[in-house]
């Protein structure tokens, strides 16, 4: 078996496993990117989420063999960064954060819609999100979070 080879949070990185081995398991056990949750195995929840090659992607629904040549980036990647910390911001000043669980998702699917949509309205943040659930905080203030952040963030997306 070959080994499949892609870039983890800017690394180089090759995986000897199967082919059908889940991005998500190998993620979290080989790697131990514990950001990466695994919540429903279905790609209902969204607390697997990952950028793929600069898309937003559900780790529990891709299998390993399509991740050859691809670039994953999880938060452990991502929070070293500028367009981060604007978000870590508005997160915390808004208060939408509670238990923790969903916002690496979340954050991220917030980074994947500000590359695209950098001025986005509050429905276009909505539906940029809507793969991703929250069971404490609610959207309302993670809809708040991510407009303040694009606006903060003018220019960096």
């Amino acid at each position: 078996m070959d080994a499949i080879r892609f870039v983890l949070n800017g690394q180089e990185v090759s995986y000897e496993g199967s082919a059908s081995d889940r991005l998500l398991d190998v993620l979290r056990n080989t790697y131990r990117t514990t950001s990466v949750k695994c919540g429903c195995k279905e790609g209902e929840c969204g607390a697997c989420s990952v950028l793929m090659d600069g898309v937003l992607v559900n780790s529990c629904c891709v299998a390993m063999g399509a991740v050859e040549h691809s670039s994953i980036v999880t938060m452990e990647g991502f929070r070293d960064t500028e367009r981060y910390a604007v978000l870590d911001r508005a997160f915390a000043e808004i208060s939408a954060v509670q238990c923790g669980f969903c916002i690496p998702g979340m954050v991220l699917a917030a980074e994947a819609l500000l590359v695209k949509t950098p001025h986005p309205s509050d429905e276009e943040i909505r539906e940029g999100l809507s793969g991703n659930l929250c069971r404490c905080t609610g959207y309302n203030a993670i809809v708040h979070a991510v407009s303040s952040a694009a606006k903060e963030g003018e220019g960096l997306w």
